[in-house]
C-alpha cells in the first residue's frame, strides 16, 4: 500500500533462512509477470537472492489509473515497497532492479536512498525520458515543452495525462546516478530501438562502481538472447556475494 493505492507484489525466496532481496520493477505499459522480468528474477534467485516483483501505479494488478501515473508516483511506490521489505525478518540487505522506465525509477530511488540500497541491476534503463520531455518529443509524440498538452495518446490505445510530462521535465537522472556509491550492473542490447544504448554507456561512466554489458543483437525486451541476460545477472550477483563474504 502506498498513499491509499494497493500494490500487487510477488515474493519468491531461494532455499535459505536469510538472504539478500532484490526489488524488481517493470517498464512502461508492462507488468511484473512479463517473460523477461520472470527470467531476470529466476537468475537472481539462482544466485541466492530473494525477489520481490510488483506492479507499479496504473499497471497490472495494482491500483491507480494508467492515465494518471507519473515518475513521482512510481518513485513513491518503490520507496514504499523498500520500507516494507526492510521489515521482512529474513532479509539481510536490499537491492533494486528495473527494466526501461522501471530501470530509470530504480536508479532514481537508489540515488535517493543510497543508505538503504546495496546495489542496482538495471536493464535498458530509460534515462532519456526526462531529457525527451524537456526537449518536446516523447513516445513518438512532438509537443511544445513550454505548453504541455493535457493528454497524449500513446501505444495500445492508452492515454497519458500531461502531468506525466510535467513531472518528467523536472527530473535529472544524472544527479541520482552520481549519488549512488554501490555496485551497479547495467545491461543493454545494442539492437535496442526504444532506449538509446548510448545512454547506458554515458551512465556507466558516471556511476562510481558500474559494470556495463552490451549484449550483441539484443532488443529492448531481451527476447533474442535471454540466456545471456540471465547468465550475466546470475554470475555478477554471485560474485558480489563472494566479495562481501571476503570483506567480512
Amino acid at each position: 500500500m502506498d498513499d491509499g493505492i494497493e500494490l500487487c507484489a510477488v515474493l519468491e525466496r531461494p532455499q535459505a533462512e536469510r538472504c539478500p532481496l532484490v526489488i524488481v520493477l517493470h517498464g512502461f505499459t508492462s507488468t511484473k509477470d512479463k517473460a523477461h522480468t520472470l527470467a531476470a528474477c529466476g537468475a537472481m534467485r539462482a544466485a541466492g537472492f530473494a525477489t520481490l516483483r510488483f506492479d507499479l501505479y496504473g499497471h497490472g494488478e495494482s491500483g491507480g489509473e494508467f492515465r494518471q501515473h507519473t515518475l513521482h508516483k512510481w518513485i513513491s511506490n518503490t520507496l514504499a515497497v523498500l520500507h516494507a521489505a526492510r521489515r521482512l525478518d529474513f532479509v539481510t540487505e536490499i537491492w533494486l532492479s528495473g527494466h526501461s522506465q522501471g530501470g530509470l525509477t530504480a536508479a532514481l530511488a537508489g540515488g535517493m536512498a543510497p543508505d538503504l540500497v546495496r546495489g542496482l541491476i538495471l536493464r535498458a534503463p530509460a534515462f532519456m525520458i526526462p531529457r525527451c520531455a524537456r526537449e518536446g518529443s516523447l513516445l513518438g509524440f512532438a509537443f511544445d515543452p513550454l505548453h504541455v498538452p493535457e493528454e497524449v495518446d500513446v501505444m495500445k490505445g492508452l492515454t497519458l495525462g500531461g502531468d506525466y510530462i510535467r513531472v518528467a521535465q523536472t527530473i535529472h537522472a544524472e544527479d541520482a546516478i552520481r549519488r549512488f556509491p554501490g555496485p551497479v550492473l547495467l545491461l543493454h542490447g545494442d539492437a535496442d530501438d526504444v532506449v538509446p544504448p548510448e545512454d547506458s554507456r554515458k551512465a556507466a561512466r558516471m556511476y562510481h562502481r558500474c559494470r556495463l554489458e552490451m549484449i550483441a543483437g539484443e532488443t529492448h525486451h531481451f527476447d533474442r538472447h535471454p540466456e545471456q541476460m540471465e547468465a550475466l545477472i546470475r554470475e555478477w550477483l554471485a560474485a558480489q556475494r563472494m566479495l562481501e563474504a571476503q570483506e567480512e
